[in-house]
């Protein structure tokens, strides 16, 4: 049986703090690796028929789906389709094939699965016509089905920093330090998302 909110001997408080501190850690490392250690990042290159930089389009990625979906999503569950579309066209524009990883199949469900939640949760609470009895039976699966797609985010995010890690074939350089302990810092941020949940808010 799972333990009752009332005996945790700790609040939330502190622990929203620093999943709060986690998400401009984990935003600065990201920016830092992909502006000082990749390419750098562009929504326009010199050519204007095309919306973004080919050059940066794999460096845009990792940046809108980890800041968009992963942090903002685990302050407001935002989905990152910027970023979908952009390794689309990244992978297009490459000559090179789609849906082919892990990291990739986990990203869609991830995308899909919170497209549904907001259509269900919109026609529960939004909708005029819904039932109070069919909101109140439905909430309980929302807020979890909410945290279930939160860490599959969690778990693309970091599948994605092993692929990138894999295919640009990093060692032991700054730059494998700095992916890395990206990977940490979400990991921590999901474990403390998780916990604040579970914690009573007094």
């Amino acid at each position: 049986m799972a333990p009752r909110k009332s005996s945790y001997q700790v609040s939330a408080a502190p622990v929203t703090i620093f999943a709060h501190l986690l998400v401009v850690a984990v935003t600065v490392l990201l920016l830092v690796w992909l502006v000082d250690k990749r390419e750098g990042l562009a929504f326009k290159s010199d050519n204007q028929l095309k919306i973004f930089n080919v050059r940066s389009l794999k460096q845009l990625h990792p940046l809108l789906m980890i800041i968009g979906f992963v942090l903002i999503g685990g302050e407001a569950l935002l989905a990152g389709v910027i970023g979908i579309y952009a390794v689309f066209k990244f992978h297009h524009e490459s000559g090179l094939p789609n849906m082919f990883t892990l990291h990739s199949w986990l990203g869609m469900i991830t995308i899909c699965l919170y497209g549904l939640q907001w259509l269900l949760a919109f026609f529960s609470y939004v909708f005029p016509g819904a039932e109070m009895s069919a909101r109140g039976s439905f909430l309980p699966w929302h807020s979890f089905f909410g945290l279930v797609i939160f860490f599959l985010a969690i778990c693309t995010a970091e599948t994605g920093l092993v692929q990138k890690f894999t295919f640009l074939g990093l060692f032991r350089d700054q730059e494998a330090l700095i992916v890395n302990f990206t990977g940490l810092l979400i990991l921590l941020f999901g474990i403390s998302v998780g916990l604040t949940v579970v914690l009573p808010t007094t």
